[in-house]
């Protein structure tokens, strides 16, 4: 709302042992002498043409983040973040060329997609990770953006693009003098998906096939991963809309031949090569237990008039939910998204965006627990606890006022305040909060029901019937 997831060789004849060992030991021979070999047809490449220095680079990279970051949904989630930095950054570790200060976070976006600016600043989208099988295909896709990043694919564009604008020498003095802040100022200030830093031809996007086809085998990773899931997704998106990931990078031909070839290069996969991590199940089971992103992903901006259509209205059909703390039943046309210890029951579009990339609920109900302080006596009443609950809700939420104040209800069989809040719509106009409390052993348990103030009597009864419904397990 407005309110701001062997046998031993023993019995063997020695003639045998003896050329057994024999036999051992030439193998050994053979691929010490011979790994290296298989290990140099690895492919050499190597940054283009290029007036920008590396540190350029990592200059213009940050300040293109920060206007990136101005447009993006981020995820500001700190699990989420560190297990991309995590795996992004053993990742980097095997990627050849300058050790940039790589950085990566995550994008509440469902669209499979992921890219880098210069310098090492890569986003993921939330949609890639819940697309990717296992861990190596993710690590494929983060493989690729690192090298364009290694190879300097943003600024040689940037390079080229300059190139035809100027002519070299007075180029050269612009990227070598103080006037370099302007061409950083106005190509960071570009960013975007047809920025110059993101325009990259199909060789660049074969080059940065095999640096990925590297990193991974490098990594012990499957190294075929990479190629496998952007078939997968290609294959998906036939007679639809392929995914934002294909449409910003233009696809090599024959990209699972060459990453093959690229792996013969290098002496066939790695042995025990690894496919799957369970920090990765981990976090795609917490990312899908989220609200789902923003309809309209990171081009989604409200409008004056509100945003987004209203979701159909609730289903008289319930269905239950039951956890260690709370049972209830919800219309069997919303949702229950789980987050560490609170729930939000909604339909779908009942959660929107905020200009800051935020979720917001708009039409739903927040269950949540609230852990008051006591008061200068020593003690916690219900009613000190719900304006200490309102307090903090107001903090967050400025033009939040009460509408209604307290009136004694029954929530679970057990005595509730029910008060009636308004605030900002993150749709439009005004909402109504309905808030219901119960003080229990462990806090303050708060159900918040939220809806735009014009659909308030149509949702009531849906509210009410939930609220009936709830049940507490006995302590």
């Amino acid at each position: 709302m407005g309110l701001t997831m062997s046998e031993s060789a023993k019995g063997t004849p020695r003639r045998l042992r003896k050329s057994g060992r024999d036999a051992i030991s030439v193998t050994l021979i053979f691929l010490l002498l011979f790994a290296p070999l298989a290990n140099a047809g690895r492919t050499k490449l190597k940054p283009g043409w290029n007036l920008f220095s590396p540190q350029q680079d990592v200059e213009l990279g940050r300040k293109a983040s920060q206007e990136a970051e101005r447009q993006l949904p981020l995820l500001n989630d700190r699990r989420v973040d560190s297990y991309l930095n995590s795996l992004g950054r053993r990742l980097a570790d095997r990627a050849p060329g300058e050790r940039y200060p790589y950085q990566f976070k995550g994008v509440n976006d469902a669209t499979i997609n992921a890219f880098a600016l210069p310098g090492g600043f890569l986003y993921v989208h939330r949609g890639a990770i819940e697309a990717a099988d296992n861990e190596a295909q993710l690590a494929g896709v983060m493989g690729h953006e690192i090298g364009h990043v290694a190879l300097r694919h943003g600024t040689n564009q940037a390079t080229k693009a300059y190139a035809w604008q100027l002519p070299l020498a007075a180029f050269g003095g612009i990227v070598g003098s103080d006037s370099l802040g302007g061409v950083i100022a106005q190509l960071a200030a570009g960013i975007g998906v047809n920025s110059v830093l993101l325009r990259y031809s199909r060789e660049a996007e074969r080059q940065a096939d095999l640096i990925g086809t590297q990193i991974l085998y490098d990594n012990n990773y499957d190294p075929r991963a990479m190629a496998q899931f952007f078939e997968k997704i290609e294959a998906e998106s036939k007679g639809g809309r392929a995914p934002q990931w294909l449409s910003d990078h233009p696809n090599p031909e024959n990209r699972m031949q060459s990453v093959l070839k690229e792996v013969n290069n290098l002496g066939g996969l790695p042995s025990n090569y690894k496919t799957d991590s369970a920090e990765f199940r981990e976090i795609k089971r917490y990312l899908q237990s989220m609200p789902p992103p923003p309809k309209g992903g990171s081009q989604q901006r409200r409008s004056r008039q509100g945003q987004s259509s209203k979701p159909p209205r609730p289903s008289d059909r319930y269905q239950s939910f039951r956890s260690d703390s709370v049972e209830l039943r919800y219309p069997d046309n919303w949702r229950v998204y789980e987050r560490n210890s609170t729930l939000t029951i909604a339909p779908d579009g009942g959660i929107v965006g905020g200009e800051n990339g935020q979720n917001l609920l708009a039409y739903g109900v927040i269950v949540s627990l609230f852990e008051p302080r006591q008061d200068r006596h020593g003690r916690i009443t219900l009613e000190y606890a719900t304006d200490l609950l309102i307090d903090q809700l107001r903090e967050s939420n400025p033009r939040m006022q009460v509408r209604r104040d307290h009136e004694s209800v029954r929530v679970g069989g057990q005595p509730a305040l029910s008060t009636l809040l308004e605030n900002d719509s993150p749709v439009s106009g005004r909402e109504n909060v309905w808030l219901a409390t119960v003080l229990r052993a462990e806090g303050l348990v708060y159900f918040a029901c939220v809806v735009p103030e014009g659909d308030y009597n149509e949702y009531r009864r849906t509210f009410e019937k939930l609220l009936d419904s709830v049940r507490f397990p006995a302590s």
